[in-house]
């Protein structure tokens, strides 16, 4: 029975999702070309993006309650600039659209396993054919983010009818399990269109639908489908103007699929995706061992939230407050570095942290570890994350022919003299002095985060300096906590941070024509004391987030 399910759907999907291979989401994608355009509108269109592996499990969870966050076996997707998030790199194969079909197919299973439950009570053993059609309309717009066409209903009712006409099958489960599983193949599922309303409001610019905003506002506050509320204000036409959108925006921050978009936001800016995978040598640091990554993990994650949704929300909490939270196992590890009242069991608590050792995000053993090599701390790799994630600076890549390896342990210095010598090197000197100085600023820390005095019996030189920046942020500064004071006051960091948001927020990469847009969000960002918060409330309120260029038929835009 189940193989006969899954070849109906194999040649269901064979009509939808394997027309799209080397289609949907193909082009340059990187959102260089608005248009040829006269409006005076600030507006910069947005490819086609497929759902991300976390999307793809938020939207099932939402949509079926399945929580066995089915797509996470599926390859990862290619990062541009830091985020996987991104328009132009979601491609499709055609291996991957095997793998959403046996995806498809395992979740129809476990969705009809309590029929009852999944049609909402509808007594089906009564009416079968009236029940069909109100889950087909029901779960169809749910998962299509819109209400279905009468093509698309016709469709789907024609392949429950299939099912349980077949000798082999015959079951009104059948029929749905074949619904489910020809929805979540098919392009309207997995794909985020926004095609615009018919009418041009400016030039050739006209604003999306109500759907379309409610789907847009919930993939980029939630990352996953919208809820109900969201779906009856589409309806109703309450998602057009800047207030409405604000309100919603609003709403839906005090919802907690809000703190996963957020920590998937924070994971990928901060680099700190590989950090599951993450080792050391136990021969340099005896005290690592693996237990201590999700520890790390739940710590970073744990104060980012803290920060945005129980503190200020300030850009400035995040880079100098002057707590963490800790287990008693962590807080063993940090030793000193935690002060006052401590946690006595695996539960973790709010700590406060001694200021002049520790202090936000920067000083915490997960962004250290990240950053360094497998047995010595690397000034380049931290003096790299500030100048690209921090900074947006784009740093040139090293020659072809240069061979880079971490320099071998030396028991007469430190790491720093090490490095020192490296950047003297001709051929190396004009990057790192990019780097480096700024990479020298967290050398108390160690590749495992811990502090250190002395390295080889030498005291250690935190001192550090930053050239080549904005006014704010040129010159010199005693370690990372001054290092991260000096970065929470600058503009320049600010601007990353609204930047980085932008693409994240708006997958897709910034480009020349985003000035306007980036010119508001600044500003607003500036008006709120630098608050996230309300950072994305104004990512709401752009012209770029709420219209589009017309989409001409047969013009290739989406």
């Amino acid at each position: 029975m189940k193989r006969s399910i899954a070849s109906l759907g194999c040649l269901a999907a064979s009509l939808t999702l394997g027309a799209c291979v080397g289609s949907i989401g193909d082009g340059d994608g990187d959102g260089d070309q608005p248009g040829t355009s006269q409006s005076s509108l600030c507006v910069v269109d947005t490819p086609i993006r497929r759902l991300t592996r976390f999307e793809y499990n938020n939207t099932v969870r939402d949509l079926l309650g399945d929580t066995t966050a089915p797509a996470s076996g599926l390859p990862p997707e290619e990062e541009v600039q830091g985020f996987n998030n991104q328009a132009a790199a979601l491609t499709t194969s055609e291996l991957l659209v095997e793998q959403y079909m046996r995806i498809a197919e395992e979740v129809s299973l476990r969705a009809t396993a309590d029929m009852p439950k999944l049609i909402g009570g509808c007594d089906y053993q009564t009416d079968a054919s009236a029940c069909a059609d109100a889950f087909i309309a029901d779960f169809g717009k749910r998962a299509f983010r819109r209400p279905l066409t009468d093509a698309e209903t016709s469709r789907l009712r024609g392949l429950y009818d299939w099912a349980v006409d077949d000798p082999d099958l015959g079951t009104f489960e059948d029929g749905i399990q074949l619904v489910i599983q020809e929805v979540l193949q098919s392009p309207s599922f997995l794909y985020r269109p926004e095609l615009g309303g018919a009418l041009p409001v400016d030039g050739d610019v006209v604003p999306l639908t109500g759907y379309e905003m409610a789907t847009k506002l919930s993939y980029m506050l939630w990352n996953s489908m919208p809820d109900d509320i969201l779906f009856e204000a589409a309806e109703k036409g309450e998602l057009q103007t800047q207030a409405q959108l604000e309100a919603q925006a609003r709403r839906m921050l005090k919802d907690g699929k809000a703190h996963d978009a957020i920590l998937n936001f924070h994971r990928q800016w901060l680099q700190l995706n590989h950090l599951d995978t993450l080792t050391k040598d136990p021969a340099v640091y005896p005290l690592y061992n693996d237990g201590l990554r999700p520890l790390w993990k739940d710590e970073i994650e744990r104060f980012v939230e803290h920060v945005i949704f129980e503190d200020d929300g300030s850009l400035a909490a995040l880079f100098s407050a002057d707590y963490t939270f800790a287990n008693q196992e962590l807080a063993t590890f940090y030793g000193d570095d935690i002060t006052g009242d401590l946690p006595t069991g695996d539960q973790f608590e709010k700590v406060s942290v001694d200021p002049s050792r520790r202090a936000g995000f920067l000083t915490m053993s997960a962004v250290m570890a990240t950053h360094a090599n497998l047995n010595q701390s690397s000034p380049v790799f931290r003096g790299k994350f500030v100048r690209e994630q921090l900074m947006c600076d784009i740093l040139p890549l090293p020659p072809n022919n240069l061979v880079i390896t971490p320099p071998e342990l030396d028991p007469e210095k430190t790491t720093r003299e090490q490095f020192e010598e490296i950047g003297n090197n001709p051929d190396c000197a004009s990057c790192h002095l990019m780097m480096n100085p700024i990479g020298f600023g967290f050398e108390n820390y160690d590749a495992i985060g811990q502090w250190r005095d002395t390295q080889n019996g030498k005291t250690i030189d935190a001192t550090g300096e930053i050239v080549a920046a904005a006014d704010d942020l040129v010159g010199e500064f005693d370690g990372a906590v001054d290092l991260g004071q000096k970065l929470a006051a600058s503009s320049q960091v600010a601007e990353c941070v609204t930047s980085q948001w932008f693409r994240f927020a708006y997958n897709r990469t910034v480009t020349k024509d985003d000035a306007c847009n980036l010119d508001q969000l600044n500003e607003a960002f500036a008006a709120s004391d630098f608050n996230i918060r309300e950072l994305l409330v104004a990512l709401t309120q752009t012209e770029t987030f709420r219209f589009r260029h017309q989409v001409v038929p047969g013009g290739g835009d989406q």
